[in-house]
């Protein structure tokens, strides 16, 4: 992350969930939770409710500092173990190249994650790109394909000068 004087950006410029639009997301995890037979335990939900509430991607570490509610560290195995549970079920991507995470659309089960990074804010936007032919290239010459995580980094419009 840049965050030099030439950053143009402005406080609040992408903001993270709060209110109602939190508990949405929230309840959205816990129908694709129960749809699966699998189970959103509290520090789970609390580590999907940070990466939601956060405007930027958030470290492990970053995570563990704010997980309690009155200001406790969790021990670092929770907060690991409720990414990995968040990641398999599509709630979260681990953005490579910072080493961090980010909230997935919840409500979009089963996509390919792409990755637009600002240098300068560290802000992180999930978009849905179009690797179909691709894909299908590498199906004809017998890979499998698992997982397909593209990174963009540039400025984003609240960055850029002007």
């Amino acid at each position: 992350m840049h965050m030099g004087a030439e950053c143009h950006h402005e406080d609040g410029a992408h903001p993270g969930l709060s209110g109602a639009d939190l508990a949405v997301a929230l309840g959205h995890a816990e129908t694709r939770c129960a749809q699966t037979q699998e189970r959103l335990t509290t520090p789970r939900r609390r580590v999907l409710e940070l990466l939601l509430e956060a405007d930027a991607p958030l470290k492990a570490y970053d995570l563990i500092a704010a997980f309690g509610t009155h200001g406790e560290p969790a021990k670092p195995p929770t907060v690991y173990r409720a990414l990995e549970f968040l990641e398999r079920l599509g709630f979260a991507h681990r953005i490579e190249s910072l080493n961090a995470y980010v909230p997935c659309r919840i409500d979009a089960a089963g996509h390919r994650a792409a990755f637009l990074i600002c240098d300068c804010c560290g802000a992180a936007e999930e978009f849905e790109p179009d690797f179909e032919g691709q894909l299908a290239a590498a199906a004809a010459s017998g890979y499998q394909v698992r997982a397909v995580t593209l990174e963009a980094r540039g400025l984003c419009p609240a960055c850029q000068p002007g």
